[in-house]
């Protein structure tokens, strides 16, 4: 940050989002200066209790580690890329939903991980398995059964490569499923375009997509799902039994 710069004149911060819309401002770290990024994580640490930032490297987490410890708390989820900044006082994120993130590979970890650890930012309960594609059907039997018998409010589904996941979990559970395409893959489909176009184009109905990567936008419209159905006391039980 230059010595005449002011915070003010590089980001304003909204302070209210999470009040406004129920989901964080989410600071994206990616071509921001560490002194910047300091400097917002402080701010909102200290105004609101918490910080959440996305696409953050390992070299880089391990800095803000260091220079924002011990005054704040700092958490760092390298396989997400995320880091939670928040006051030794600030009370655990508001919500009850519950969710569930199923990834089809282990190279999706990195997408799946942005939507578990915002969705768990928003306060839900995340039920997560990984490794569960379709090249293995038998994997995907008791991760099923989990999310059924837990009455998840809705699924998020992380796939690269051809991207069928998604439209098998959506024929098999009786809430939203949200697709996320991975960038993993690689040939004619290009990095993440295939998987994408499989999930547009999805014969399962209640089956919703975000863009390529978008981890972060996946779990958190799970989260105001489920954080909503528990606010209302789901006087609608889920009528699937966990089979």
């Amino acid at each position: 940050m230059a010595v005449t710069d002011t915070l003010e004149q590089l980001a304003r911060l909204d302070l209210d989002r999470r009040a406004r819309t129920g989901i964080p401002e989410i600071v994206y770290a990616e071509r921001k200066e560490l002194e910047v990024l300091c400097a917002i994580a402080e701010q909102m640490a200290t105004a609101r209790g918490r910080a959440v930032l996305s696409r953050v490297e390992p070299a880089l987490q391990a800095t803000l580690c260091a220079r924002l410890e011990p005054r704040f708390v700092v958490e760092a989820h390298l396989r997400a890329r995320m880091v939670v900044v928040r006051r030794p006082d600030a009370a655990a994120p508001a919500g009850a939903g519950v969710i569930g993130v199923l990834a089809a590979g282990t190279a999706d970890l990195p997408v799946a991980e942005e939507a578990r650890v915002i969705a768990e930012e928003m306060g839900c309960t995340v039920v997560h398995h990984y490794d569960v594609g379709v090249a293995g059907l038998h994997r995907l039997v008791e991760p099923v059964r989990e999310l059924l018998a837990r009455e998840v409010a809705a699924v998020v589904v992380v796939a690269g490569m051809e991207g069928a996941l998604p439209t098998l979990v959506k024929a098999l559970v009786p809430v939203p499923v949200i697709g996320v395409p991975t960038s993993v893959g690689y040939g004619f489909g290009r990095p993440g375009e295939a998987a994408l176009m499989t999930m547009l184009h999805s014969c399962s109905p209640g089956l919703t997509v975000v863009n390529v990567d978008n981890g972060l936008g996946a779990g958190a419209t799970a989260a105001l799902i489920a954080n909503r159905l528990a606010a209302a006391g789901r006087d609608a039980p889920v009528e699937a039994s966990a089979r």
